[in-house]
Parts: C-alpha cells; structure tokens; sequence
C-alpha cells in the first residue's frame, strides 16, 4: 500500500515536486469536484490510482461533502465498485 497524502487541491503519492501519482478537486460548497487523476506509467495497475481515489472519498466524508467526479476514473471506479457508494455514502445520483 502506498502511503497518500494531501495539500491544497491535490491528494499525491510521492514528492509534491515529482509525483507519482495525484488527483486534483475543486471544493466548491458541499461538494468535492474532482477533476483530474494521473499516475506514472510504473504504477498503473497497481491500484495507486484507487488509493487515492479512496483518499478523496474519506476527506469528503469526513468534511461532509458530495463527491462530482468529473474525471472519468474516478466516475467508472465510484460506479463500478458498490462498496463505494455503500461505504462511504456516495449519492448515486452524482454519478449519472
């Protein structure tokens, strides 16, 4: 597992500098809108881009805000797996 982390807009894997994977959001009232998620070529398949995906999905929860995936990973991975619309409380209709 790697370890996430986050800043600003952004949840990282890595150095801020260089890093190996990241997905970027807006917060924009209750919602966190992501926008863009990107791994290094080493990582995909590894579930790098799902770890932080994960992140994203406990920082809204924990701030109370509905996740807009705007990226088209993070819509296919929130659609596909059922366990996070379950978990984590994620409204269906923010996937349509």
């Amino acid at each position: 597992m790697m370890h996430v982390n986050r800043k600003e807009n952004l949840f990282y894997i890595g150095d801020i500098s260089s890093p190996k994977g990241q997905l970027t959001y807006v917060e924009n009232g209750d919602q966190l809108i992501i926008d863009h998620t990107e791994v290094i070529d080493e990582l995909r398949g590894e579930g790098a881009g799902k770890q932080l995906v994960e992140a994203a999905v406990k920082y809204a929860r924990a701030n109370n805000k509905k996740i807009l995936p705007i990226c088209p990973f993070v819509k296919k991975l929130l659609t596909k797996h059922q366990n996070f619309k379950t978990y984590y409380n994620i409204k269906p209709t923010l996937l349509q």
